[in-house]
């Protein structure tokens, strides 16, 4: 379960924070998560593998993009985990030599488990939102599910909803179809 494990943190607190957490600052809180769980690590591996094979390295797709598994975002004074992140290359021309980037990504993906789901929702969304983020993708492996946002006057909006084991073309991605079988 993610925890508010401590008001008014700083940076400091993020980097104290123990090995098996992931810390994240929202609003001037220090939140701890646990590790993902196999499920959940293998929906975002499967996922990210297939979106930085046509996307990133361009072999299946258009390329074009930087995607990251689990970058360590600082967006104003908020300090994010998303499980995988995009920016589109003309945004960001090359990867920063640092452990974290200031830059808000074009596209984020969470990986939604019992144990994160209401702070990724509730709490991570909206500062999403307010940082520029145009694309959101909410994968949950237990209902076997993917939910795709776009932007609409600094609000999330639900473009579409898939199901099962459907093939996909969402955004930003439309450009490939992804297969959702192999993600559960």
């Amino acid at each position: 379960m993610t925890e508010k494990t401590k008001n008014n943190a700083s940076y400091d607190d993020v980097i104290a924070a123990p090995e098996m957490k992931i810390a994240e600052l929202v609003r001037g809180d220090l939140y701890l998560s646990p590790r993902p769980a196999l499920r959940h690590s293998k929906a975002a591996s499967v996922l990210g593998a297939d979106i930085n094979d046509a996307f990133h390295r361009g072999r299946t797709g258009p390329g074009g993009w930087w995607i990251l598994d689990e970058p360590e975002l600082h967006l104003a004074s908020d300090v994010l985990v998303p499980d995988i992140a995009g920016w589109r290359r003309e945004r960001l021309p090359e990867i920063p030599d640092t452990a974290w980037i200031g830059l808000a990504p074009d596209w984020v993906c969470e990986v939604l488990s019992p144990s994160t789901e209401d702070f990724d929702r509730d709490l991570k969304l909206p500062l999403y939102a307010a940082a520029g983020v145009s694309h959101l993708w909410l994968v949950d492996p237990r209902e076997r599910s993917l939910e795709v946002y776009g932007q609409l006057d600094s609000k999330w909006v639900l473009l579409e909803r898939h199901r099962g084991d459907a093939t996909v073309h969402a955004p930003p991605f439309e450009a490939v179809a992804f297969d959702l079988a192999p993600v559960w």
